[in-house]
Order: structure tokens, then C-alpha cells, then sequence
């Protein structure tokens, strides 16, 4: 039967590299995964992803669930086949798009009760509810179903651990699938005990990788750094650890220097709906009007297709004139970057020189750049 082993080639400091084996293919970690929650990326077709080098992409459970529904899915072949997605795919539990989409939600320690977004239609998620939709979603990577609280309050926290504690052990019962990976969910909000707690009791239950929930959800970042520093100090060293949620570059760079194998983000994607480009100095708007002439690519030094072949000043009148093309150069632009950063990360770790990479990176990055006309344009008179 399919093995989900974790093969941890070597650290840097505290930051790892190694390859996560699924049966859809290797995942060479530390990894990006572009998020596609409807069973797409936005605006990118499959061969485009493989293109900017792709390799694992998350969907997301609440919204499948719900439509098309995962019997259809299941019909259809399983998500590899629905999307035409070939390679290792993620999904999470449902949990989070519960207790913060769902318009109505009573929770009880059986499950949650909730009202779909979509059409007001009454709903109930348990851990073997989300364990059975996963199943027949058919991803390689499934999470196990938690509760996300608000990150400050402490009672809550308390409640939602054993929750999420109990929740993960029924999940585990309930798994019936040996080709799907399930993964626990260390949640704790910024209490240092509670993620401890957290960390120390799921690694316990034995599962193939672990998931560190409830964090960028309005915590300061110092914050998020000492929950990760403290979590990935206890978690197996031999499982992969996925930050759930997280991926802006400066975070990504953090997150890996303490330990944090595999990200997702809807990030790049959503900023390139609103012109927004990643660079490796910091964000571009390319909406303003500086970038109207600028011959420039969005990046010098990027080699996606659309740095290869587009200006700046192309890109911004396509968001002018409001063209669906504009999505779809950003996004690729964007998500290349991401998965640039996180292979030359991999790749310092390899050499054993992440803390300079890690220094060198952070000292030209600016995590708000909105005007920044290209050395062509300047010259210009």
C-alpha cells in the first residue's frame, strides 16, 4: 500500500529540507501550494501551473462540499480527475471555512451545525463527516477536523484544543483510505501552554504530518514566530509540518528558518486580481499611473512566461481596460515568485547557508513597495 514517508535530508539551523513521498509524486520540501478552493487555481489552467512549477495544489472542503458536492466529485474520478491535476493534491477539513464563513454555526462537541453562504441551506459537519468527504474528494493530503478560535481569547482556546484533540482521535477512526496522508492540526491560539499542550498530545496520536493552525489570523508577528518556534520544537522531526494559510515572502522566509515545511495561500492570487505583483524588493501596484510607459518587465530577474514577454506598461493597461488576461499574467508572475523563493530557500539549505540567505533576503525586501518605475523609465526624459 502506499507509504507517506518523510525523508529529511538535512537542516540548516533549524530550517529543513526533504522530500515527502505521495502517490502522486515527491514533494520536495520546503514547498508553496497554490490554492485552488474550487477545484481551480484562479485563472490558471493546469498546464500553466505545471508551467511555473507547480507541483502541489490545495482545495478546500467547506466549498466542494457544498458545490459541486464531493458524491459528483467522487463520480467524476476524484479531484486528480474532476481538475486534470495529475500531481499531489491537499485538502483541508472544512473546519476553518466553518467558523468563519458559514452564516449561522452552533457547535456542540459531537460537530457544527451551519448555514451554507451559498444558498442558506442547513448543514452538519462532524470529524467523520469531513473525513468522509475528503475520502471521496480522494486528495493525497487530508487534514483532520479542528477548531480554529479567536487567537486572544483564552477560555475559547481551551475549549476549542480539547475539541479539536478529541476531534482529531475520531477522526483517525474514522480514515478508511491507506493512499491518503491525514494530518493533525496543532491549534492554541498565542498561549504558549495551549500550544505545547497542542503539539505534545497530537504528536502522540502518530499521524503521518502535522498542520499548525489559528496562526496569521490577527496575531502580531513576533507572535506567530514564538508559537512556531515553540510547536516545531516538539513535533516529530521525521513528519512534514504545514503552515496552514500562510505565504507572503517575508513569512515564508520566517516560518522555514523555524522549521515549516509546507505553506499554501490564496496570496498570490488574489493580489494579482488587484494588480498587485510580488517581487523579491517588495510589492508593485501596477495600476499606477508610473507604470503607464515603463518598458520594463514586472521583475528583471524573473524568468516566468509573462516577465519573458509582457511590460509593466502592458499589464497595467490591461487592468485599465479591465481584460481577464491581466488575472491571468499576474497570477503566474506572482505564484512563479512564491515558488522561486521557496526553491532557492530549499536550495541555501541544502548548502548549509539559510541564515545568510535568510539575512540577505530580508534586508532588500520591503513588504509595501507601490510605486517603483524601472531603471528603462527613469533614464527617460
Amino acid at each position: 500500500m502506499p507509504a507517506f514517508n518523510f525523508d529529511l535530508l538535512t537542516t540548516s539551523g533549524k530550517a529543513r529540507a526533504g522530500v515527502f513521498h505521495t502517490p502522486h509524486g515527491d514533494l520536495p520540501t520546503p514547498i508553496f501550494a497554490p490554492v485552488g478552493t474550487q477545484a481551480t487555481v484562479k485563472a490558471l489552467t493546469p498546464a500553466q501551473l505545471e508551467e511555473v512549477g507547480a507541483v502541489l495544489v490545495l482545495s478546500n472542503t467547506y466549498h466542494l462540499y457544498l458545490r459541486p458536492g464531493a458524491e459528483l466529485v467522487e463520480a467524476m474520478g476524484g479531484l486528480h480527475q474532476f481538475m486534470q491535476w495529475p500531481h499531489p493534491i491537499l485538502t483541508d477539513s472544512g473546519g476553518f471555512q466553518v467558523f468563519s464563513l458559514a452564516q449561522m454555526r452552533q457547535i456542540d462537541e459531537d460537530g457544527v451545525t451551519f448555514k451554507s453562504h451559498i444558498d442558506g441551506s442547513m448543514h452538519r459537519f462532524t470529524p467523520e463527516v469531513s473525513i468522509q468527504v475528503q475520502e471521496k474528494l480522494g486528495a493525497d493530503i487530508i487534514m483532520a477536523f479542528d477548531e480554529c478560535a479567536p487567537p486572544y481569547d483564552r477560555a475559547y482556546n481551551e475549549q476549542a484544543v480539547a475539541r479539536t484533540h478529541a476531534w482529531a482521535e475520531r477522526c483517525l477512526r474514522a480514515k478508511t483510505r491507506s493512499d491518503q496522508a491525514l494530518f493533525g492540526i496543532v491549534q492554541g491560539g498565542v498561549f504558549p501552554d495551549l500550544r505545547e499542550h497542542s503539539a505534545e498530545y497530537l504528536s502522540s496520536l502518530g499521524f503521518p504530518g502535522y498542520a499548525i493552525g489559528g496562526l496569521s489570523v490577527g496575531e502580531t508577528k513576533a507572535e506567530m514566530h514564538a508559537m512556531l518556534e515553540l510547536v516545531n520544537d516538539i513535533l516529530p522531526a521525521d513528519k512534514p509540518r504545514y503552515l496552514m494559510g500562510v505565504g507572503s515572502p517575508e513569512d515564508l522566509i520566517h516560518a522555514i528558518a523555524r522549521g515549516v515545511d509546507i505553506f499554501d495561500c490564496v496570496l498570490p492570487t488574489r493580489l494579482a486580481r488587484h494588480a498587485a505583483a510580488i517581487t523579491f524588493r517588495g510589492r508593485l501596484n501596477l495600476i499606477n499611473a508610473v507604470f503607464a510607459r515603463d518598458p520594463a518587465p514586472i521583475d528583471e530577474q524573473c524568468t516566468c512566461y509573462t516577465c519573458r514577454h509582457f511590460s509593466r506598461a502592458y499589464l497595467r493597461h490591461l487592468f485599465v481596460a479591465r481584460e481577464m488576461l491581466a488575472s491571468t499574467l499576474l497570477s503566474i508572475h506572482n505564484i512563479h515568485s512564491l515558488l522561486e523563493l521557496v526553491r532557492q530557500a530549499r536550495q541555501a539549505i541544502l548548502e548549509q547557508r539559510y541564515a545568510d540567505f535568510a539575512d540577505q533576503f530580508l534586508a532588500s525586501y520591503q513588504p509595501r513597495v507601490t510605486r517603483n518605475p524601472s531603471p528603462q523609465l527613469r533614464k527617460q526624459p
